[in-house]
């Protein structure tokens, strides 16, 4: 299967060909880019368009500028300083902030979801970590409303990123993922980097936890613990836009059956977890989420906002299940 590249400033038509890049079975059809030059990719950071500087490679028959094929292509470029730069985390990166000179000439042929659930599928388990630091907000926040186009394909709103939910009844499991945030209003504003757990009890109710990283969040973590419910949910209440799951918090006092080793016992949340808060999730990839912190409030009158922009969430593959 080929990718057809076609420059506006000439009149001719370049044929990328598969074989020249790493191999990926796409089961849908990709976007067709314009470049207003061949340099101009190249322009990107170091690599940073790894799938589409290949087509620069084309025009050259294939060879690599050390001299070898794209056979001995590694999943990563080290740069001047030594640096390792992993390819297809950069395809992530790209796909989500694309440089102005790849611009889609029809938007409309391809899902983007799709495409963006196979990159992060190419990703290895271990690697997938990196993204929190490679994922500024802002494109955190494009990873929600891509994931968003998930609903528009009967079979892809299918896909899930962890089969920890559809475990069997009686069998008590546990996952730990890592989160980045940002923003919002204290004391939450300074919590960026945390982790949350997620696991379903013997009666088949699933549950989860947030945990600080630091030393500080520690003490409040014995305090604190913020377990929430985890449910099944279709669409975002203030903006009803569609969604997979939903984080309740409630008042906290969860009647938890089931607590995993080491787990304190529930306690009620402090402000302003104890203001009818919600998380929605989305599905982006195996192992990877992006969820809408919402603060419902308990009055009637009291208009939904937003907690902080948008939380992305990665399985933690390391930790002990």
């Amino acid at each position: 299967m080929g990718l057809t590249f076609t420059p506006r400033m000439k009149a001719t038509t370049v044929t990328w060909q598969r074989p020249l890049c790493r191999q990926i079975d796409f089961s849908f059809q990709l976007p067709r880019l314009g470049f207003p030059n061949f340099k101009g990719a190249e322009l990107y950071g170091h690599r940073a368009v790894s799938s589409f500087c290949g087509v620069i490679r084309a025009v050259n028959g294939g060879e690599r500028a050390n001299g070898g094929t794209a056979w001995d292509e590694k999943p990563y470029d080290v740069l001047s300083a030594g640096r390792r730069v992993y390819l297809d985390e950069e395809d992530v990166v790209a796909f989500l902030d694309p440089p102005k000179e790849l611009i889609p000439l029809d938007p409309t042929s391809y899902n983007p979801a799709s495409y963006l659930w196979k990159k992060i599928e190419d990703i290895p388990e271990e690697r997938r970590h990196r993204l929190l630091h490679l994922l500024k907000p802002r494109l955190i926040s494009r990873a929600w409303q891509i994931a968003g186009i998930r609903f528009e394909d009967p079979m892809l709103a299918k896909k899930i990123a962890s089969k920890l939910l559809s475990s069997e009844d009686g069998v008590m499991s546990l996952e730990f993922w890592n989160c980045r945030k940002s923003g919002g209003p204290l004391p939450i504003s300074w919590i960026n980097f945390f982790k949350k757990a997620i696991f379903c009890c013997k009666d088949g109710k699933a549950y989860g936890r947030f945990i600080g990283g630091s030393v500080l969040s520690g003490f409040a973590n014995s305090i604190y613990p913020l377990y929430f419910m985890v449910r099944q949910c279709k669409e975002v209440m203030a903006t009803e836009h569609p969604c997979d799951l939903a984080y309740e918090f409630g008042d906290g006092l969860w009647d938890i059956q089931d607590f995993p080793p080491g787990f304190p016992k529930a306690a009620k949340h402090p402000w302003p977890f104890n203001d009818q808060v919600m998380i929605y999730v989305r599905h982006v990839g195996p192992g990877v989420l992006v969820g809408q912190a919402w603060q419902e409030g308990k009055a009637l009158e009291q208009l939904p906002q937003k907690l902080c922009s948008e939380i992305l969430m990665v399985k933690d593959y390391a930790a002990a299940q």
